[in-house]
């Protein structure tokens, strides 16, 4: 179902929300995280691995590439929002999010790294422990996170919501 919006020129414009059900942007939410997810694993491994940098550090440099394209189509193809984005009530809290997850991630890999040097495990099985870690951070929140951008960040503004935003414009 499309929502048809006109401009204030009076011109047709593109529908700013497509609504989809619970079920769709449940799927569309994990479908976008599993997408992340690959994105963060493979920068995590490259720079751990590959490049050798601190678990730390590498953890940081995984969210912070995997979260630009995570809000981006989790708000255009999850929540259909077609409209510009919000920098304080869409752009900042999502970052938030996002790096309360990193905070999160980055505490286990830390501890799991640091573990995995005292016990001498080789170089794949370290890469490997240090990968669940990132990935149990982010488990950890997702809920929370799907209930926060669906309830608040991109749900379907009300016409009085609008309005109270145009106001103080």
């Amino acid at each position: 179902m499309i929502q048809d919006h006109t401009s204030v020129s009076g011109g047709s414009a593109l529908p700013e929300v497509e609504q989809r059900s619970l079920f769709q942007r449940l799927t569309r939410c994990m479908s976008v995280s599993v997408l992340t997810t690959v994105i963060s694993l493979t920068v995590l491994t490259v720079c751990t691995a590959g490049l050798g940098l601190i678990a730390w550090a590498a953890n940081m440099m995984a969210t912070a590439v995997a979260t630009v394209p995570g809000y981006h189509v989790n708000r255009r193809w999850t929540w259909g929002r077609r409209d510009a984005s919000d920098l304080w009530r869409e752009m900042l809290p999502f970052w938030v999010l996002a790096f309360t997850g990193l905070a999160l991630s980055t505490l286990a890999v830390g501890v799991v790294d640091s573990w995995a040097s005292g016990a001498h495990l080789e170089s794949t099985t370290r890469t490997a422990a240090v990968l669940g870690a990132h990935l149990s951070g982010f488990g950890a929140l997702w809920v929370v996170q799907f209930i926060l951008l669906d309830r608040f960040l991109f749900a379907r503004r009300s016409a009085h919501t609008d309005s109270v935003v145009l106001v103080r414009s």
